[in-house]
């Protein structure tokens, strides 16, 4: 059986740090990335930062619920859907690129919770 409240807290806190990581720092973080925040760069920054911190918001809001299932499958969908194309698209990264430190620890993290959100959306949920 899988606790999905803590699974829940726990995607709902990565994606909030970097929601409102990417709403107030987006020079420094393209300055880190080192990429030229010129033009429409920081405003798809903060676009992307207020995604990531209103999917925060929805796991924090949901993390109570049954899920798994039919159960709010809508939010397992999504949360399966984003962290396992993100993370195909970071590891991908990661293997083709330089070799920033960085991109194989958010590579892997993603696949992990792409993996226990596909657990939790494909197998029946048990109730505690």
């Amino acid at each position: 059986m899988m606790n999905t409240k803590l699974l829940m807290s726990a995607s709902a806190i990565v994606m909030a740090l970097i929601g409102i990581s990417l709403t107030f720092l987006p020079d420094e973080i393209s300055v880190y990335l080192n990429v030229e925040a010129t033009g429409w760069l920081p405003l798809i920054l903060q676009l992307l930062g207020a995604l990531y911190f209103a999917f925060a918001m929805l796991n924090w809001m949901a993390k109570g619920n049954l899920i798994g299932g039919i159960y709010s499958r809508p939010v397992a969908v999504a949360n399966f859907a984003h962290f396992f194309i993100g993370g195909l698209a970071l590891l991908k990264a990661a293997v083709a690129g330089p070799g920033l430190v960085s991109v194989w620890v958010a590579g892997i993290v993603y696949a992990a919770f792409a993996l226990l959100y596909g657990i939790v959306l494909f197998r029946h949920p048990l109730k505690s």
